[in-house]
């Protein structure tokens, strides 16, 4: 039997167990990743001079954001500290605390724009379970296939979708259908080995229930957005304005950008959500196509970084977490990106460490202190 891609993947490593090999570089004491870290460094700055520009130079904005990187990377540097055996045994507890967090955000929760997806912390501000949820998913869902060979059997795919499926009918009930809670499940099962066939029986269920999901469970606003991504010349002064003014801001930063500070389409306030959801289109009008390619191999480097970590691993929980943080960084670069130029519809997910937001950042970075953890810790 020829062995899958997932499979070769897992089992990549020359050995298995601990590491013959002794590095007592500083970097390895520090249990840090030069590269990665790196990489991380110049994406927190490049995100900070975008949210100067994008905020109209705000500099309270600018400070908070630059709170939150910090905050950010001290819990990179604390996570990267713990050992891998630790998360794995602390998994089931923190997927416990973020399932009841996203209770909570439905009993006491702060409603904004029709939705209740925040909890307010005194002395501290607001805060989104969901990106906690995000954080905590693929530890779950790693340590939930590490535990048995692989690939996966079909009882265990159906538990893995059993604890899939509770965060998000809990933060659909928010109401919001936020496909990025899952995709890091979806990229464990992937890598754990599931079979081909089952991959293709998830999609055609999908197909079978997704005119279900139209009728019953989508809002009204929902389906408008995913209508106007097909003609947002239709409702140009409403749902299709975000995509046009989006589409003008990119096109019209052509080769290298009118420059840095120059952009007219988020300065003049046609560009919504321009430091949030549609940095990228504020980005690419100041910065041009050279300066998103540049970006974009930003992003490559820190996901071929996280994959190339993942396969270097020395036991099945590293690996599967390490490719999943990469695999889950890379799904909300694409998203995002598809979404400000017109190919994808509106969801409100940020641009991972370049869209204004600090639970967002901190989950991040604290997630990649356990990938540089994984590294690490041999």
């Amino acid at each position: 039997m020829i062995p899958s891609q997932q499979y070769r993947f897992l089992r990549h490593s020359l050995r298995d167990g601990r590491s013959i090999k002794s590095d007592t570089s500083r970097w390895t004491k520090l249990h840090l990743d030069p590269w990665l870290l790196c990489f991380l460094i110049l994406n927190a700055i490049l995100g900070l001079m975008v949210v100067y520009s994008a905020t109209a130079q705000d500099m309270g904005m600018v400070m908070r954001q630059g709170i939150s990187f910090g905050i950010g990377f001290i819990a990179m540097f604390i996570c990267a500290q713990i050992p891998p055996k630790v998360y794995q045994a602390a998994s089931p507890y923190f997927y416990a605390l973020a399932v009841l967090m996203l209770v909570l955000v439905l009993l006491i929760g702060e409603t904004r724009m029709g939705a209740k997806r925040w909890i307010s912390l005194p002395g501290i501000g607001s805060m989104q379970p969901s990106e906690f949820m995000k954080f905590t998913m693929p530890l779950m869902m790693a340590w939930y296939f590490a535990r048995k060979p692989f690939p996966p059997k079909f009882l265990q795919i159906v538990g893995a979708l059993v604890l899939l499926g509770i965060p998000f009918v809990l933060v659909a009930l928010q109401p919001d259908l936020n496909i990025g809670l899952i995709i890091p499940g979806i990229f464990v099962l992937f890598l754990s080995g599931m079979s081909w066939r089952l991959i293709g029986g998830a999609f055609a269920a999908m197909a079978i229930v997704a005119p279900l999901a139209w009728m019953f469970l989508l809002q009204e606003y929902q389906k408008k957005r995913i209508l106007t991504l097909f003609d947002p010349e239709s409702d140009a002064l409403g749902a299709g304005w975000n995509i046009i003014q989006s589409k003008i801001a990119i096109g019209s930063g052509g080769l290298t950008g009118k420059g840095y500070l120059e952009g007219t389409q988020s300065h003049l306030g046609y560009l919504p959500e321009h430091h949030t959801d549609f940095i990228m289109s504020t980005y690419a009008e100041e910065f041009g196509f050279i300066g998103v390619f540049l970006l974009f191999s930003l992003f490559a480097a820190i996901i071929l970084r996280c994959l190339m970590i993942g396969m270097n691993s020395f036991h099945n929980f590293g690996r599967l977490y390490a490719g999943t943080v990469g695999l889950t960084f890379f799904f909300f670069v694409f998203l995002n990106s598809g979404m400000v130029s017109g190919i994808l519809p509106v969801t409100g997910d940020p641009l991972p460490l370049m869209s204004y937001g600090g639970t967002a950042v901190i989950s991040m970075l604290a997630s990649m202190g356990i990938v540089m953890s994984i590294h690490t810790h041999r």
